[in-house]
């Protein structure tokens, strides 16, 4: 099967703050930390280590990093549960609630979740759940 996407990559100005952040928000999604340096920190599905799927990295061009206006990350779970530890994790770690977990629209299958990360980077976690 082929993936439409490789990795997804958000910037940050303070790497060991984002990474206890991402530490924890990844966890109940089922990703780990696979491999830290002074310029990055990456992320792979527990099952698939070495499958890097999300990296949280300082600006190759050494600038500050900023969040994109309209930008964001949306990572599927597999559970209602997952979805509400994902958000929970996010705040408990630093991160500012953009989205309580909950359906969109109010009467849909889809349930979603949203954090900004320290660095005001939009994540999103979404879960299919059927009646």
């Amino acid at each position: 099967m082929k993936k439409m996407i490789g990795y997804a990559m958000v910037g940050t100005s303070n790497l060991q703050r984002a990474t206890q952040f991402y530490d924890a928000l990844l966890a109940p999604l089922g990703l780990a930390q696979v491999e830290a340096n002074e310029t990055y920190t990456a992320y792979a599905p527990t099952a698939s280590l070495d499958m890097v799927e999300f990296y949280v990295t300082k600006p190759f061009d050494a600038s500050q990093a900023t969040a994109g206006n309209g930008s964001m990350i949306a990572f599927l779970v597999p559970t209602l549960g997952a979805l509400e530890q994902f958000h929970k994790a996010g705040l408990a770690s630093g991160g500012r609630d953009e989205g309580a977990p909950g359906p969109r629209p109010s009467d849909a299958i889809v349930h979603y979740a949203y954090i900004r990360d320290p660095d005001g980077n939009k994540i999103c976690a979404y879960c299919v759940h059927p009646d």
